[in-house]
């Protein structure tokens, strides 16, 4: 019997990452995080599946209570921040997102609205 082919360098480190955000995001409650009128839908994809490394800022990724960190990202403007984030993108700096925040079945309106929300959160 043949083994299963392994699965890409890549998704194997997405998927430790995640599992390894959602551990050490318990200690950031998730209700730090505000609702904000229109963007609910945002609120609970983020809360949902991006929170694990953008509550705390694991592997790299820039938490959403500093907006120093995203100032740069912003400055690259929103379609290129709703690119990385549909479509994955590996930092200079090591950073690793992956397509979707790992969660394949989201939609890109989804997705763009997680990151909507994310980016209300950092932008005075």
């Amino acid at each position: 019997m043949r083994a299963a082919p392994k699965p890409p360098r890549s998704l194997r480190c997405a998927a430790a990452l995640l599992a390894l955000g959602a551990a050490l995001s318990a200690g950031t409650a998730q209700a730090d995080f505000p609702q904000v009128p229109g963007l609910e839908q945002g609120r609970k994809i983020w809360l949902d599946n991006c929170f694990g490394c953008h509550g705390d800022g694991l592997a790299g990724a820039p938490p959403v209570t500093d907006p120093k960190a995203w100032a740069p990202r912003i400055a690259k403007g929103r379609p290129m921040l709703y690119s990385h984030a549909l479509q994955g993108f590996f930092g200079a700096d090591s950073a690793m997102m992956p397509p979707r925040g790992g969660n394949a079945a989201l939609t890109d309106n989804e997705v763009r609205a997680a990151v909507d929300y994310m980016l209300h959160l950092v932008t005075p």
